[in-house]
């Protein structure tokens, strides 16, 4: 198998993570070797056809417990957090490439290079659950990242505004103060972990704004009207900041979208 789409099908419809790991690999090793294949007519399944494991057992974002820096528990809960938001971005990444069709084919191998990219994160962090003598879902998660991707499977432009220009924005403007609580008690593994992840992740951003803005000059539309409008149509109200404006605009981000969001009004 080196149907890039039948690759991405094999990882989303089966649920066993390190399957899902293994699959990511193995597509992003068949690009390097360039024997990837690109042929588009592998049928797409529903969204409602994606697969994840029993645990962790999803509650909403309101049914989690506060995690606290001030106990071992609260840490060994932050960084599961972490991963849970990793592994989630496995799966998003890899819908990115798969439902969304007649795109060129730089749009699939950036995706592809952010799939992998996610499982190398998401792996560094399982490792550290895996000191504390925790695995990836002893604890609970919430299940609001994926929503949003059942939310716009229907249109490429919805995808990137919502997912990589607004959930995975918010991590640009929090991740850098969570690395700074690691170090302040000690734990420069973790701080290490999570700067890795931040410096890919304004990668990350930088290809959804690059082809959100791509999508808009093709159906002739303003980026950051646009941009405004979907936030608005699918979160009702504005992201709360503050917002990390320097990794934004090194994420493509325009000074004018940066205004609005900032914007009480």
């Amino acid at each position: 198998m080196n149907n890039l789409f039948e690759l991405a099908g094999r990882c989303l419809h089966q649920a066993d993570i390190d399957e899902k790991l293994a699959v990511t690999h193995m597509a992003w090793s068949l690009y390097q070797q360039d024997r990837l294949d690109f042929q588009i007519d592998v049928p797409i399944a529903g969204i409602d056809q994606t697969r994840f494991p029993d645990r962790p057992i999803l509650k909403r974002p309101k049914e989690m417990p506060r995690r606290k820096f001030t106990t071992k528990d609260g840490v060994s809960a932050m960084i599961h957090a972490f991963a849970h938001i990793e592994f989630m971005a496995i799966n998003l990444a890899w819908d990115m490439l798969y439902r969304f069709r007649d795109l060129p084919e730089k749009f699939y191998l950036d995706w592809l290079k952010v799939a992998e990219e996610e499982a190398r994160h998401f792996k560094l962090l399982r490792e550290l659950l895996l000191q504390r003598g925790l695995n990836y879902g002893d604890l609970p998660a919430h299940a609001g990242l994926w929503v949003h991707a059942e939310q716009t499977d229907h249109d490429v432009l919805d995808r990137l505004a919502l997912i990589p220009r607004c959930m995975e924005a918010r991590g640009l403007d929090v991740t850098p103060a969570m690395i700074e609580n690691f170090k302040k008690i000690g734990d420069f593994a973790c701080a290490d972990v999570l700067t890795t992840i931040l410096n890919d992740e304004v990668g990350h951003v930088k290809i959804g704004t690059e082809w959100f803005n791509w999508v808009c000059r093709l159906r002739q539309l303003d980026p950051v009207a646009t941009y405004q409008q979907l936030i608005l149509q699918y979160l009702k109200q504005k992201p709360k900041g503050p917002f990390n404006k320097e990794m934004r605009i090194m994420a493509g981000f325009a000074q004018a979208e940066l205004d609005w969001l900032d914007n009480d009004r």
